[in-house]
């Protein structure tokens, strides 16, 4: 059967029966997959990783998703927000440390003054770092007018994952109300691209009532949506959700994180020139889940800056790795695993995404 594997990964473009193959390959034929994965982004984006150094700004949200620790509804979150000081720290930190980027992450909220807060903080950051740090925003969906704002003020990515690009699976997993609405998260994504992102999204892997030809439409999605920077990973269930009702529906977690391997590797292969990030979920499984999805295709890691006061409480799911880590021990940690896979860091880079610079030259 590994002919046949060698017969899809010599195509120019995958068909989702292509994809949903990958997804089923066994431990043999996943190899052949793996080694063509690594081979495309050496030649595409090569051996470096870049930083992207992540604030976890604030647990505070809107929103009431079904699988997430800080969504509105889970009481027994302890809530915080980050002191505009301490993100000007550990921007400084990533500055001095030639991180090259960094990355606000919070719940998602509006309001005015959040609005003006986040605006003020993307400029103080653009005027600390000399204008040297690349900074991107993964604050959830907001009106053009908001994202026009934080982009003047020197923002230039935008992570918004979709989470699931099936409109029906994305009902089962957020309350069908006006603040979930699947057409405004398109939307979104589409008016961060009109502004100037660039943009990135990602979904989760392995969740409940989801099927292999769901997640090969995430990556047609993907493609489809020419979208220039993913993040995604295994999904992992947390005890204070409703989604945790149906934990025992769930693949073990081991084949969760091969399946997530699988994503970035096909995607690597499927969209050759874009960021792809190892993520922390990743690591959350595999002790090694990081470089693991290095050596497979991805190229951005983001260690955490978030000051350590705060971390156990932006627990989005259970048993999430590097909690009681300083920002110091992240860095040499992560250090360790981009050398161990193979890979160098892109110090003082902010490794834009070249599928972005490639669209904007066409």
């Amino acid at each position: 059967m590994t002919q046949v594997i060698q017969n899809i990964l010599q195509k120019q473009n995958l068909s989702k029966k292509d994809i949903v193959r990958l997804l089923h390959t066994d431990e043999t034929e996943r190899k052949l997959l793996f080694e063509r994965a690594a081979k495309v982004k050496e030649e595409y984006v090569g051996k470096k990783v870049f930083y992207r150094g992540l604030v976890e700004y604030s647990n505070l949200c809107g929103k009431n998703c079904l699988y997430c620790g800080i969504r509105a509804g889970n009481k027994k979150a302890h809530r915080y927000e980050v002191t505009e000081e301490e993100v000007l720290e550990a921007a400084r930190y990533a500055w001095e440390n030639k991180f090259g980027s960094v990355v606000l992450q919070a719940g998602e909220r509006s309001g005015k003054d959040y609005v003006r807060r986040i605006e003020r903080l993307v400029r103080e950051i653009k005027k600390m770092s000399q204008g040297e740090l690349g900074i991107t925003l993964s604050l959830g969906e907001q009106s053009e007018e908001t994202y026009r704002r934080w982009f003047e003020a020197g923002a230039h990515r935008y992570l918004l994952r979709i989470e699931v690009s099936n409109p029906e699976l994305y009902h089962r997993y957020h309350p069908q109300n006006k603040t979930h609405d699947y057409q405004a998260r398109l939307q979104s994504l589409y008016l961060l691209r009109k502004v100037g992102y660039q943009v990135g999204t990602g979904v989760m892997i392995g969740l409940p009532f989801q099927t292999t030809e769901d997640l090969a439409d995430d990556l047609l999605f993907m493609k489809e949506h020419d979208i220039d920077m993913v993040g995604m990973g295994p999904y992992i269930e947390h005890e204070d959700t409703p989604m945790y009702q149906y934990r025992d529906q769930l693949m073990p977690r081991m084949d969760r994180f091969y399946l997530s391997l699988k994503m970035v590797a096909i995607l690597r292969i499927m969209m050759k020139d874009i960021n792809i990030a190892a993520t922390t979920a990743m690591q959350a499984i595999d002790p090694m889940g990081r470089e693991k999805s290095i050596k497979v295709g991805a190229n951005i890691i983001m260690p955490n800056l978030t000051p350590s006061r705060y971390r156990e409480d932006y627990l989005l799911y259970e048993d999430k790795p590097c909690t009681d880590e300083d920002a110091e021990e992240c860095k040499r940690c992560l250090e360790a695993r981009i050398h161990m896979a193979g890979g160098e860091i892109g110090y003082g880079e902010w490794g834009d995404s070249k599928h972005f610079s490639r669209r904007k030259k066409s």
